[in-house]
């Protein structure tokens, strides 16, 4: 709708992960290459874990993109699954023919498959995102699967992707054995203020093509300040937005726009509700359209 408007080749703040529009923020940056170094020296475990909409997929997007022809990849994205359930996914993923059966009988298909692809000097990487949803048991399963290896190196390299709630999963007892078996932990942190404002800069650039500015001063730092640097909440505020000024044949996004967008967000009535405020943001906020 808006694209047009603003001389956009496609929306800029689409919430569906994007590798082109990654940005490459020191943190990002060094998840990025903390997976590639843990992939293509086969490392076998790696986690990855961040708040909600902080940038995790896109990286892993971003990594799949990165991955020479001789790496294999599986990405399991439902991650409501039974062990024996995740091993089919698994191989369907890898593109496996395999004959349905016990969890040994699929287990077995599976070693099969990646002692042929070390024989063809390939990588197999196991990608699991959302694996905080795993149960203990299911992430016991996944622990076996670190067990196939030859006296050197690792047959599959595995990366779990993950909210906080993760790293308070594999904290359990139970879960001692997996644990030791993680080679790299790497934890995603938000956008510090100046690396948000870079971030919106950039993703408009991508869209746009040019070095159109968009929004003014103030206004960024009202993003900044609501979204505290989670880049799915920017995409979600600078998308809505540029919608507003679209609808109201504004070519840049300023504080008071910025505040009406804002009050009227889902995100606000919930901290309205709460008697919540937001530092640098809440006490400023007024719907400019009720007040004229």
């Amino acid at each position: 709708m808006y694209h047009k408007f603003f001389n956009f080749k496609e929306y800029p703040f689409n919430l569906t992960p994007n590798s082109r529009y990654f940005f490459e923020s020191p943190k990002h940056v060094e998840a990025l290459s903390t997976l590639v170094y843990a992939v293509e020296s086969r490392k076998g475990f790696v986690v990855i874990t961040g708040e909600i909409g902080s940038g995790k997929t896109t990286v892993c997007r971003t990594l799949l993109n990165k991955l020479d022809s001789r790496t294999q990849t599986a990405l399991i994205t439902n991650t409501h699954l039974s062990g024996k359930d995740l091993l089919c996914s698994i191989l369907e993923d890898l593109d496996v023919e395999f004959t349905p059966g016990s969890k040994s009988k699929l287990l077995s298909q599976l070693n099969t498959y990646l002692i042929e692809q070390l024989r063809n000097d390939c990588n197999v990487v196991l990608i699991i995102d959302e694996a905080q949803n795993l149960k203990p048991a299911v992430l016991e399963e996944v622990r076996m699967l670190s067990n196939l290896e030859t006296e050197d190196e690792k047959l599959i390299q595995i990366v779990l992707l993950g909210q906080p709630e993760l790293k308070k999963k594999l904290a359990l007892p139970r879960l001692e054995q997996l644990r030791q078996r993680i080679s790299v932990f790497y934890h995603l942190k938000p956008l510090e203020a100046d690396q948000a404002k870079a971030y919106i800069r950039h993703r408009l650039k991508v869209a746009s093509e040019t070095d159109r500015v968009y929004f003014t001063e103030e206004a960024l730092d009202i993003i900044v300040g609501y979204s505290k640097g989670v880049p799915r909440l920017i995409n979600q505020i600078c998308d809505s937005a540029l919608l507003n000024g679209f609808i109201y044949e504004k070519e840049k996004i300023d504080a008071a726009l910025m505040r009406e967008v804002i009050a009227e967000s889902p995100m606000m009535q919930i901290i309205s509700d709460n008697k919540m405020s937001l530092p640098g943001v809440g006490g400023e906020i007024r719907n400019e359209r009720l007040l004229n």
